[in-house]
């Protein structure tokens, strides 16, 4: 069996923090490097939920796409929903490890596994990683629709594909267009406006949008845009990353159980839609 710090190694050659933006937290936040590793787990956020499965499973390694102090901290006491998980992973002897926005612009990264849930063709990154002289590498990407459909179609492939929230999939802009290019990015995506813009796609697929930015962008050009369930948009990596682990298990003989955990912590819990609502 490999021990954890053979695995992180691993996990830091996919997704090196070093790619990771200054204000993110990533990398290993609980973990003795000298144990065992038999069980990994992936998930997207670090929550009790997760922490439990985890226990329940037997899981020697927890690796979670959003960190768990994204801030500083002066407390890992029990008595705080943080501290609590920590507590519980050392209790249980289960390392946890992030990769964040190193994820995000890996190749393949979060946005790859996005557009292939949604049997999209990548052709480029929307923001490429300057330093990245294959052009592969970046935040979000540029991919195109085959064969073309309409909005509408678009939205119930995405609603259909993605994991099912409460939120489902909202849309701004024409349902009846037609979609040839799109541009996806998984997490939150507003602030990539003007890049979608400069790529000329048709619409543009991520999630949290915000009323301000949407009725802007919507008055600059008819961009369709698709809002989904911000941890729905990166579930899909999990997957990704799972498959990744598991070829390198393969590689090295390490013969590691690797798993995704379906439980939805997306924190909207129902949705009940307006009388007359558009649909």
């Amino acid at each position: 069996m490999p021990r954890l710090s053979e695995v992180i190694t691993a996990l830091e050659n996919l997704w090196p923090a070093a790619r990771a933006e200054s204000w993110d937290a990533v990398g290993t936040v609980v973990g003795e490097p000298d144990q065992e590793v038999t069980r990994v787990l992936f998930a997207v956020d670090p929550v009790q939920e997760i922490v439990d499965e985890a226990v329940k499973l037997g899981a020697d390694l927890l690796v979670t796409h959003h960190p768990l102090y994204l801030r500083g901290t002066t407390t890992v006491a029990a008595s705080h929903f943080k501290g609590r998980v920590v507590h519980t992973l050392i209790k249980n002897d289960i390392a946890l490890h992030v990769a964040h926005t190193n994820a995000d612009t890996a190749d393949p990264g979060v946005s790859d596994a996005l557009a292939g849930a949604l049997d999209l063709r990548v052709v480029r990154p929307l923001v490429p990683d300057p330093t990245d002289t294959s052009g592969r590498r970046g935040l979000g990407r540029v991919c195109e629709v085959d064969p073309p459909m309409t909005v509408r179609e678009l939205a119930a492939r995405a609603a259909e594909r993605l994991p099912a929230t409460a939120q489902g999939i909202r849309v701004a802009g024409d349902p009846e267009a037609t979609v040839r290019t799109i541009a996806v990015s998984g997490g939150s995506g507003d602030s990539l406006f003007d890049q979608v813009r400069a790529s000329g796609v048709d619409a543009f697929l991520t999630a949290d949008l915000r009323h301000h930015p949407v009725s802007e962008a919507r008055a600059h050009s008819p961009l369709a845009l698709l809002d989904a369930a911000h941890w729905a948009t990166e579930w899909p990596w999990c997957e990704l990353a799972a498959a990744q682990l598991d070829e390198i298990s393969d590689r090295h003989g390490w013969d590691l159980r690797v798993h995704v955990s379906r439980t939805v912590t997306d924190p909207w819990t129902s949705h009940s839609p307006s009388p007359g609502a558009p649909n």
